[in-house]
């Protein structure tokens, strides 16, 4: 019978000490996109880092809508922490395009990402720049998208008004689609490169890259500062001899301000310093650099990330 004792004591102690350290676990839900897309398995790769290099974190990865229904679950306090694109953060902010009031719940931790802009005409096309688009029929995005915002943007910077072009309001698979049957002149596009709608449509139809000018992409970022300026490589497509010079959104990984300054300054660090690991787990994991992983953005950063980038230099 004492042994018998004995053995439950352990039993309860043990039950004890789990329970403890259950309790001592910091559990957060990211919110990242579609199963599908680039942010659920990339969202993903970045837990895994965190939840075997930052002690007592357990992250899981939660596929969304996206962008805009991350910042909505920010806001109704449903996640603590979400990928989201750096435009949507600045409408949320400030109550803009698809936000009717403002959302703040958070802080942006690093800018991973970016997500280019994408000018496609035909190859014999006499367009040079955005600005030469007047009077084209164009495939400008769905309607609302980012996509569509990032034209509209441009549109203003180049003084062009609505009128000025024939505006098609259609998806990326529809505008490839079109495009390769004549249909449109020129498509627009905000996405990672390389895209693989518009690779399928370089290889049947001869493409050409519209750039954006040193001056007019200065304009931009004055009047539009959580956009940055951007390059697509040469030969990311077929037929695409040089590199184009255009603007991106970024993707940027933002917390939630109740998630405590020493979490989240650990967290930023574990991504700079598992930077190979991440990049061999998802391959946009190459592209999250200490140098660029404070431009682009509009708003706050978490306290946490902050103090991470003063101790690099990065920030005053």
């Amino acid at each position: 019978m004492k042994r018998l004792l004995s053995a439950l004591v352990v039993c309860v102690a043990i039950v004890g000490l789990a329970s403890m350290a259950t309790a001592g676990e910091l559990k957060y839900i990211l919110a990242t996109g579609g199963t599908a897309g680039t942010y659920y398995p990339f969202g993903g790769a970045m837990a895994k880092i965190w939840n075997s290099k930052v002690p007592n974190l357990n992250v899981t990865a939660q596929a969304t809508g996206a962008s805009i229904e991350n910042i909505r679950l920010l806001g109704k306090d449903e996640v603590e922490l979400a990928l989201v694109q750096s435009d949507n953060i600045d409408w949320a902010w400030n109550a803009k395009e698809a936000f009717k009031e403002k959302i703040t719940k958070m802080g942006v931790v690093a800018v991973l990402y970016p997500e280019i802009v994408h000018i496609i005409v035909r190859a014999d096309s006499k367009a040079k720049t955005f600005g030469d688009l007047k009077g084209l029929k164009v495939s400008v995005g769905a309607p609302g998208s980012g996509t569509e915002a990032n034209f509209r943007q441009l549109m203003d910077v180049y003084d062009l008004k609505k009128e000025d072009v024939k505006a098609q309001y259609l998806s990326y698979a529809e505008s490839a689609e079109q495009f390769k049957d004549n249909n449109i002149d020129s498509f627009f596009m905000t996405t990672g490169v390389p895209n693989s709608a518009l690779m399928d449509v370089a290889n049947v139809r001869a493409i050409k890259m519209l750039g954006i000018e040193d001056a007019m992409v200065a304009k931009t970022l004055q009047k539009y500062p959580f956009l940055a300026p951007a390059t697509i490589p040469a030969n990311a497509y077929k037929g695409q001899a040089e590199a184009v010079k255009t603007i991106a959104v970024m993707a940027v990984i933002v917390a939630h301000p109740k998630i405590s300054e020493d979490t989240v300054y650990l967290m930023t660090k574990a991504l700079f310093d598992n930077q190979a690991e991440l990049a061999n787990a998802h391959a946009k994991g190459k592209e999250l650099k200490l140098e660029t992983a404070t431009k682009g953005v509009s708003i706050p950063f978490h306290p946490g990330a902050a103090k991470f980038y003063k101790e690099k230099g990065l920030m005053k």
